[in-house]
């Protein structure tokens, strides 16, 4: 087991830090102090620091990033800058946003085992198993790391920071890139480790929902400094202190801002949402928000015929992805394919791209079956934009990335074209600048460019929203709004059902290569079993109407505001208490 450690406490002192050739410091004079035994989570928007702030709590600044660093760092009794990372590591352990980077070995064994065995502890093999079991990660020991689903991964790498039973634990983003279902268990898996063995657990979180169910207190990181550390239920109904730093409050929280008109403190869990809005939910009754029929004109854009696909595993022979499927997407029909890590959506979209080809059945674009043209011609029609943006940038600016292809494929009135798709998504202003360097929001904005120089028809989109803040996911809900204007189908793969439920006229939802539901959104969040078995939960102003008794559920916080508007509050309580899915 184990052991609880109270050495463990952080503290931060006038922290100022600059990266190497930067103009200016990131950090400029950072206070901050972390108890023993704290679950805090650090918020601010993108470029403010918080990232930084925590990379300083293990050395890798200023040890790894060697820029000008002025103020003190002290973590476990430890002065950070004149200890030596791997000292160190011995205290903190670190999963970081991109967790996949992290993970050097090829078994899970070995992974879990790297740094027990390069420290000399003749144990390895028992801290192993003790950790992995832990994480219930048992019986995986000898399964290569790049078979394992997301989820399994980061749990991988939680598991190897763990290892040598650190005292403090951070996590950049644990709920990023694992789907609704995965991300609640890490965070239960935190929330034991904090509460039973005495673990300090330092999240980085942009999903205020999961700081409001899990975490006692919240840091906000504001251009450069800590603006203030406070109880988490205080922290999130400062809205004016979020919303400035790109932080969404919690659907709930909003809700309540918007139809309460009293001094009394903003609910942010679900079930304090329940609690104030009970009398409101047994006034409003059954409502029909708008048709749920599907009307769908012409050809299909895209057909899938029966389609199967699989790949080869080095020890578990061959392993199916999808199992014959069969799926039409139609004109000007936005599409969010939905489901959990490994369930199909991205490789539907390889598919799409004539990248991959199914092993059984057709797939075809316009008509065309995609193994009868080759990928650079599909291209022509089919614009993919990958979970990494960055991948999309080869050149030196954004404005010679767009021409590119273009010049590539010998497009007539390249500078034209070009112009036109920046001016088109509001690149003028980053167009000399090398996407690489560019915020994420913004290699979204760029990426799509690339892509709709060539005039395309389809769009496909993996996970566009993924670990950005309030800022960046409404600059790309932006784009992906313009860019249907200029497309005829858009198909977005996400996790993210707050995005499906605002912006999807469908949502296909997939698990184990199957489609297991299938309509516009109000219909497929009401089938809360085929939610469950696909590892979804439903956006928690969708779950708050479905426990209120609303039929349709609200999707939105404004359709639930000007539900609750119309309703007026009655002394009847309900009485059904709430599921969490």
């Amino acid at each position: 087991m184990m052991t609880t450690t109270h050495n463990s406490q952080i503290d931060v002192e006038q922290l100022q830090f600059r990266y190497p050739g930067a103009d200016e410091a990131v950090l400029t004079g950072t206070d901050l102090t972390i108890e023993p035994g704290e679950f805090v989570a650090i918020i601010g928007g993108n470029g403010s620091g918080k990232t930084t702030l925590c990379k300083s709590f293990n050395g890798i600044i200023p040890h790894f990033y060697e820029g000008d660093v002025q103020g003190q760092v002290t973590v476990a009794g430890h002065e950070v800058s004149e200890s030596s990372v791997a000292e160190l590591s011995q205290h903190v352990g670190y999963v970081f946003q991109e967790f996949d980077n992290q993970l050097v070995s090829p078994t899970v064994f070995e992974e879990v085992a790297f740094a027990p065995m390069n420290y000399g502890h003749e144990d390895y093999r028992e801290r192993v198993h003790r950790t992995l079991d832990l994480l219930d990660l048992g019986g995986l020991e000898d399964r290569f790391v790049w078979e394992l689903s997301g989820g399994q991964k980061h749990l991988v790498a939680l598991a190897a920071a763990l290892s040598l039973d650190p005292a403090i634990l951070v996590v950049d983003e644990p709920a990023a890139q694992l789907d609704p279902v995965n991300a609640r268990e890490t965070y239960d898996r935190l929330a034991m480790l904090n509460e039973t063995h005495g673990k300090t657990v330092v999240t980085i979180e942009h999903q205020t929902e999961f700081i409001a169910e899990y975490c006692d207190s919240v840091v906000l990181v504001e251009d450069g400094i800590v603006s203030w550390k406070l109880p988490v239920e205080a922290a999130l109904n400062r809205l004016e202190d979020l919303r400035g730093q790109d932080v969404h409050p919690p659907q709930v929280t909003r809700i309540a801002e918007c139809v309460l008109d009293d001094a009394r403190p903003l609910p942010v869990t679900l079930s304090d949402g329940l609690d104030l809005f009970t009398d409101y939910g047994s006034n409003t009754g059954a409502r029909t928000d708008g048709s749920s029929k599907v009307n769908r004109t012409g050809k299909p854009v895209i057909s899938f015929n029966n389609i199967s696909h699989s790949y080869d595993t080095l020890r578990s022979g061959t392993k199916d992805v999808i199992d014959t499927l069969s799926l039409n997407i139609y004109p000007d029909e936005r599409v969010v394919l939905a489901g959990s890590n490994g369930a199909g959506k991205s490789t539907l979209m390889q598919l799409v791209t004539g990248l991959e080809t199914p092993d059984e059945g057709t797939v075809t674009v316009g008509g065309t079956d995609t193994e009868d043209v080759l990928p650079e011609q599909l291209a022509e029609e089919v614009v993919y934009v990958k979970q990494n943006p960055e991948e999309m940038f080869i050149d030196d600016s954004v404005r010679a990335d767009v021409a590119h292809y273009l010049d590539d494929r010998d497009y007539p009135n390249v500078e034209q074209r070009v112009d036109e798709v920046i001016e088109f998504l509001d690149l003028e202003n980053l167009q000399s600048r090398d996407g690489r360097l560019l915020s994420v929001g913004q290699q979204r904005r760029a990426s799509l460019a690339i892509g709709l120089a060539t005039n395309p028809s389809i769009i496909l989109l993996d996970e566009p929203t993924g670990s950005l803040d309030l800022g960046s996911r409404e600059e790309v809900s932006r784009t992906i709004n313009r860019a249907g204007e200029r497309v005829e189908t858009v198909v977005i793969a996400t996790h993210d059902l707050e995005l499906a439920a605002s912006w999807a006229t469908r949502i296909v939802v997939l698990d184990d290569g199957d489609i297991i539901a299938d309509g516009p959104p109000s219909d497929v969040f009401a089938d809360l079993a085929s939610l469950k078995q696909a590892n979804l939960r439903p956006p928690q102003v969708v779950r708050l109407g479905t426990e209120l008794g609303l039929t349709p559920a609200p999707l939105t916080v404004e359709a639930f505001t000007d539900r609750l508007n119309t309703a007026s509050p009655s002394t009847e309580t309900a009485k059904s208490p709430v599921e969490e899915q």
